[in-house]
């Protein structure tokens, strides 16, 4: 099972709309991505500055009583009334002495992070740091107790202040050195946690109506650009069927106005081309037909003075050497008698003046006939596989004619035996005549049909008038048929379709 991934849309106007959507998605979560970090920034650094705040308050009215040196008793009742005077933000505290380990009042207070301790120690200022407890995120605050002014009286540490990870807070206080208190404060981040989640979720849900309102300005953007690409393809649609008088308006200066400009240049280059070309081809045609009606009256009596001659050199009245004269002659005049009559077999079709005499009757009895009147029945080079009846609709002559042109083709470009075979097929009378010859080169192949095409360029003169093919091709288009040309294994194959009078006899 062939496995695919998802279609990626096809039409310029949905391709438009998906970028334009793509383009408003990556704005909307860029902008939504720096709203929320600077929002969860400012929620975090409030409630850290806050706490480092009340921590000093507390200790601030505190500490003045507490002995020094607090043993851990001392310490037990300082961590107890700081997690009475916590409030609603349920602090756990715990307090240290020096190098003593932290001491704290209430079960479940997480554990001072050592490097909270360190940095406590190190920096003499309130510091923080964001830790995980029991799967919730909690802030610790560390904050050490420095002496009042009175080197009895211990008093809360220096300003406090935030940072990232284990910032500090302020300098040592000015009036006294750090009497070695310790006292850190912890506290879960539910409802900072809790903020933050519903700003994600604003942003998330906020996405969907922005893009579904950046749809509307997408779908006219993209019809406003796609209007006169639309109008392209209708004009480029109209010079292909030939009507190369199609012009498009032009409005605007940009690319698909300059666009729009040379379609129009274009346009007007190709209708009149082909003005030229045909005026060109009408003259041609009409040469080529003056010419052989002007011709066929003198070669008319030229030939009849040709048959008298050709009666006195058969009998032998003449010279040897005059005899074979007159032969090349009526010989010459012959062939231009028939170039000249195919010369205006085609002057009639291309004025659209060939008559097309069709009768009812077996396409075997028209194939039977052409073999004998041109004297092929008997030969061995010529073969007929005529196994069926095919009732046909056509003109007897015009049949004739295509078919001694193919198979007068075949046998002097090809090599024998020739085989002409008639059926039905797919409704239509099918007659094809095939060569065991060397075919067609490719190159030659799409130009057989066309008049006075030569395969070689060298070969200057021909027994036929380069027009056989092509009139065949015209007889079959008249019936309403076709006929073409390709190669088989075995040689070259001309194949004639006609339409069938009525549906054929099983036999």
């Amino acid at each position: 099972m062939r496995i695919t991934g998802p279609r990626l849309p096809r039409g310029l106007r949905a391709r438009f709309v998906v970028a334009f959507l793509l383009a408003t998605a990556f704005g909307a979560l860029l902008t939504a991505g720096l709203t929320f970090h600077q929002a969860r920034s400012s929620i975090l650094e409030r409630s850290r500055s806050t706490a480092v705040a009340d921590l000093r308050v507390q200790l601030g009215s505190l500490t003045p009583g507490l002995a020094f040196p607090p043993g851990t008793g001392e310490l037990r009742g300082l961590a107890h009334q700081l997690d009475q005077v916590g409030g609603s933000r349920a602090w756990r505290s715990s307090a240290a002495y020096r190098d003593g380990e932290p001491v704290s009042a209430s079960p479940g207070t997480p554990p001072v992070p050592e490097a909270l301790r360190e940095a406590v120690r190190e920096r003499g200022r309130a510091v923080y740091q964001h830790i995980e407890h029991d799967g919730r995120p909690w802030l610790a605050v560390g904050m050490p107790v420095a002496y009042a002014d009175d080197p009895g009286r211990p008093g809360d540490g220096g300003d406090g202040g935030s940072g990232s990870g284990s910032g500090s807070g302020s300098g040592e206080d000015e009036r006294g050195g750090l009497s070695g208190l310790a006292v850190y404060a912890s506290f879960p981040l539910d409802d900072e946690r809790a903020d933050i989640a519903a700003l994600l979720t604003a942003a998330r849900t906020g996405a969907v109506p922005a893009l579904a309102v950046a749809v509307v300005p997408a779908l006219f953007a993209a019809r406003g650009v796609l209007r006169p690409v639309r109008r392209l393809r209708r004009g480029a649609e109209r010079i292909a069927s030939g009507e190369f008088g199609t012009r498009l308006g032009v409005a605007g200066r940009d690319e698909l106005a300059d666009l729009t400009r040379s379609f129009n240049t274009m346009a007007e280059t190709l209708q009149r081309d082909d003005a030229e070309l045909r005026r060109m081809e009408a003259g041609a045609r009409r040469f080529a037909a003056d010419v052989s009606h002007e011709l066929r009256t003198p070669l008319a009596a030229m030939a009849a003075v040709t048959e008298v001659l050709d009666e006195d050199a058969a009998s032998g009245v003449l010279p040897a050497d005059t005899a074979d004269a007159v032969r090349l002659i009526s010989e010459e005049i012959r062939s231009l008698a028939r170039m000249t009559e195919d010369l205006m077999e085609i002057s009639r079709f291309d004025a659209g003046a060939a008559p097309l005499r069709a009768e009812e009757l077996d396409l075997r009895t028209l194939v039977t006939k052409t073999l004998q009147l041109r004297g092929w029945s008997g030969d061995e080079r010529v073969g007929a596989d005529l196994p069926a009846p095919v009732p046909v609709r056509a003109d007897p002559r015009r049949v004739d004619v295509v078919l001694a042109n193919l198979i007068g083709n075949a046998l002097r470009h090809g090599r024998p035996p020739v085989t002409v075979a008639a059926r039905a097929e797919g409704g239509r009378a099918v007659v094809t005549v095939t060569d065991r010859g060397p075919g067609i080169p490719e190159d030659v192949l799409p130009h057989v049909f066309e008049r006075f095409y030569k395969a070689d360029t060298a070969r200057t003169r021909s027994r036929g008038s380069g027009l056989g093919l092509a009139i065949a091709h015209e007889n079959a288009l008249l019936h309403g048929g076709t006929l073409t040309a390709a190669n088989t294994p075995d040689g070259a194959s001309f194949t004639l379709t006609l339409p069938l009078a009525t549906a054929p006899r099983e036999q």
